[in-house]
């Protein structure tokens, strides 16, 4: 157990040699890794499928519960900054908890981002049907396998050009988001009062007021409303100057992916016709009535780019920590020589293939159970991420050159304890689904990990990453 907390070695080769995993190439700056995070984050997406949601149990509070959880993803985002550039490697979270706080606790964070990586794109993938009903009907699991198929295609190249690619995407997006912001502003019927008056529709038809309390529940989705800001520590590897540039990257998203949120939300508070259409979380039905159906139609459209342009990321982050477990040996030696392979294009093909596929397959599966545990998975893993975050400047890690969060260990302390909240706050079944995992995945560790330490999960950073 003495594992848990301490430090693991990171390695770096000396020289290369013939057999040894090849390194991912340094190829996007700031704006293309920016690029990149923001469509994980995909804003339009969540703006119309998360915010709905958040209309119909918060009504006019919805504008200030989202700036609220901004404000905390501020901590959250301040924890990845410091601590992906202290460690930029394509293992993201895994290998910063690895180095800091130990293999043990690094094992379970990949555990609890694998979980993740898996079910996740494709419950996304499955909602494009949705959008493009306007213009052809579609089975929701063959949609979404075709979105997954598609962006393991779009993994396979190189990653400036799918850089420029989720580029276009973005910036479609971006305009759906911003026609809703003008409609809804130019179509006003309550003013700036409104953000705070604290009303909600009630299913009686009378209005109720929003307490406290709610907001605070509220607070659980609205966390996770800009989470996408993490895609950029996976890309660290890939980043040029990621001493500079990971934080920068973070830093950006988070703040970009704020504003594209928030405005559509307050101007959408302002330009509901009555408080029972704000309530119903028809943003779709808004812009048609505030506009026309080939409007409406446009926008919806645009959303249904904006998912495909998240299965494209996500399939490029995902098959990013796979290549990186491989390539830091946590599997059976034929394991890890299958999944460190790069082809033509500089990308992992075969840990694209294999986090690609099976979400293909998933679009066919109930996942409403993995939904839940993936919840808790995001949770979990956050939550050792803010715990490394204590252990960043300790050692050898406290005069490494790197960007330095303000007011730690306050911050991390504090995310600690919110995110400690909203895991009580869980569904008994999916806590117990995702214990029962971490400890097959502890038993993993025992048997096979552990009693080959010297030879399995090393932890590696490259060499031009190194301070």
């Amino acid at each position: 157990m003495t594992d848990t907390l301490r430090p693991v070695a990171t390695t770096a080769p000396q020289a290369p040699v013939p057999d040894s995993p090849q390194k991912l190439k340094r190829s996007i700056g700031v704006v293309g890794g920016t690029l990149l995070t923001l469509s994980c984050v995909t804003p339009a997406s969540t703006l119309f499928v998360v915010v709905p949601d958040l209309f119909g149990s918060l009504g006019t509070a919805t504008a200030l519960t989202i700036a609220i959880g901004s404000l905390l993803c501020i901590a959250v985002a301040f924890c990845y900054a410091e601590l992906g550039t202290l460690i930029p490697s394509a293992g993201g979270e895994y290998a910063m908890v690895s180095t800091l706080a130990g293999r043990l606790a690094g094992w379970l964070v990949f555990v609890l981002s694998l979980l993740v990586v898996m079910i996740v794109p494709p419950v996304i993938a499955m909602g494009t049907a949705d959008y493009l009903a306007p213009v052809v009907h579609l089975d929701p699991s063959f949609a979404g396998a075709a979105v997954m198929l598609l962006a393991t295609l779009a993994g396979l190249l190189d990653l400036r050009a799918n850089a420029w690619i989720t580029g276009v995407f973005l910036v479609l997006e971006v305009i759906a988001a911003a026609v809703v912001a003008v409609l809804g502003f130019a179509h006003g019927h309550r003013g700036a009062g409104s953000l705070v008056s604290m009303r909600v529709a009630g299913a009686d038809g009378h209005t109720d007021t929003v307490t406290a309390m709610l907001v605070v529940s509220g607070l659980a989705i609205a966390l996770f409303v800009t989470q996408g800001f993490s895609t950029a520590v996976y890309l660290s590897e890939e980043l040029e100057n990621p001493r500079r540039n990971v934080a920068r990257t973070v830093l950006a998203t988070l703040a970009i992916s704020s504003v594209i949120i928030l405005v559509p939300v307050v101007a959408i508070t302002f330009g509901a016709s009555d408080l029972t259409q704000l309530t119903g979380g028809d943003i779709s039905g808004m812009v048609t009535a505030w506009s026309n159906s080939a409007v409406g139609t446009f926008v919806s459209l645009c959303v249904a780019l904006a998912i495909i342009n998240a299965g494209i990321v996500m399939v490029i982050q995902n098959s990013r920590v796979l290549f990186a477990s491989a390539r830091d040996k946590a599997w059976p030696q034929p394991v890890n020589d299958v999944f460190a392979k790069l082809g033509r294009f500089g990308s992992p093909w075969v840990a694209t293939l294999a986090v690609g596929i099976p979400g293909a397959l998933l679009c066919f599966v109930n996942l409403d159970t993995l939904y839940g545990v993936t919840g808790v998975s995001v949770t979990g893993m956050y939550l050792l991420v803010a715990v490394a975050a204590l252990f960043s400047r300790r050692g050898r890690h406290k005069d490494t050159h790197a960007w330095r969060m303000p007011l730690w260990p306050v911050l991390p302390v504090l995310l600690i304890a919110v995110l400690g909240y909203i895991l009580t706050q869980q569904e008994t079944a999916y806590l117990l689904w995702t214990g029962g995992i971490t400890a097959a995945a502890t038993l993993y560790w025992a048997l096979y990990l552990r009693p080959r330490r010297d030879t399995r999960w090393l932890v590696s950073i490259p060499d031009d990453a190194r301070a």
